[in-house]
């Protein structure tokens, strides 16, 4: 299984357009050790052929003009995309759809509960029905493995986690369990596993056994600090209340990830004022003699490497 990472920021991306945060405006000037970033998506692949896009971010288009392996060559018009899975209805996560339109139709699976949104709230799939043929959804259901045809030999099972609803959703701070799920791929031949989670809020009884079974985990990485946002002066949200651990409180992500035995743990979905942006932060370090790593754009990840 390949996996190429083709953003690994949060919402708003690294540098965010409008933002004058230490990080922000360190990158800009040059002062900080530290690599642009656009918003978390990723594509998967059984073979490097046909790929699996998981989650849409509003920088696709770019995206995909650095991502050689999606053109498909010898045709006038087409994609090597050939599925579209989403794990929530987050705009940061679905805004690419627009921009995609060009290459209707395309088959979109997930939830009922995120289809409820991006067909009221956000209603991406009403708007781009007359795009010759549109979004075709395909329901997911949670815990139970699905194959998308482009890629018959990875098994897709989405799997429930604790975070929240998007702000516009009517079901923001009670989310239903279909609001939010992390992705666990195998590949079918291989045996060799991903779990894909960029917005984690809390572990529960329902999702570790899925973390602890995983060979790679490409894993929310948001915020250090629980009031990373408020201590910046750049907002008032905590990452609890975004739905995402933190990596540094006592029972945060770090602290989960030493308890699990992937061989490989990746962080990704990383905020502009997450400290550990910056390379030479003490931050940084510790993740490194954790044996943590902090994804960026275009990093490949081939399961087939892994060793035991």
């Amino acid at each position: 299984m390949l996996i190429k990472v083709l953003g690994s920021a949060a919402g708003g991306g690294f540098p965010q357009w409008n933002c004058n945060c230490a990080n922000c405006s360190g990158l800009r000037s040059g002062t900080l050790a530290a690599k642009a970033r656009t918003q978390s998506s990723i594509i998967v692949s059984d073979g490097g052929e046909a790929w699996v896009l998981c989650n849409a971010s509003p920088d696709i288009g770019q995206q995909i003009a650095h991502t050689p392996e999606l053109n498909k060559k010898g045709a006038l018009r087409g994609t090597n995309i050939g599925g579209i899975i989403l794990t929530d209805s987050q705009i940061a996560h679905v805004t690419g759809l627009l921009s995609l339109r060009e290459g209707c139709p395309h088959q979109v699976w997930c939830t009922p509960e995120v289809h409820a949104d991006l067909s009221s709230g956000f209603p991406i799939f009403t708007m781009l029905s007359h795009w010759n043929g549109g979004l075709q959804h395909r329901p997911v259901t949670p815990l139970e493995p699905f194959v998308v045809d482009a890629c018959p030999d990875l098994a897709f099972t989405a799997i429930p986690i604790l975070s929240n609803a998007p702000p516009y959703s009517p079901y923001r701070d009670r989310p239903l369990p279909g609001h939010n799920v992390a992705l666990f791929i195998e590949n079918r031949l291989s045996g060799r596993s991903l779990l894909y989670a960029p917005g984690l809020g809390e572990p529960d009884a329902v999702i570790m056994p899925w973390l602890r079974r995983a060979d790679c985990l490409l894993i929310d990485g948001t915020v250090w600090q629980d009031d990373e946002l408020l201590a910046a002066g750049v907002g008032k949200n905590t990452g609890r209340a975004m739905g995402h651990l933190a990596l540094s409180e006592s029972q945060g992500l770090i602290a989960l990830l030493a308890s699990l035995p992937a061989t490989r743990k990746i962080l990704i979905h990383i905020n502009n004022t997450n400290p550990i942006l910056d390379e030479h932060s003490p931050q940084r370090r510790f993740l490194t003699q954790q044996g943590i790593e902090v994804s960026e754009d275009g990093m490949v990840i081939d399961l087939q490497e892994l060793t035991s």
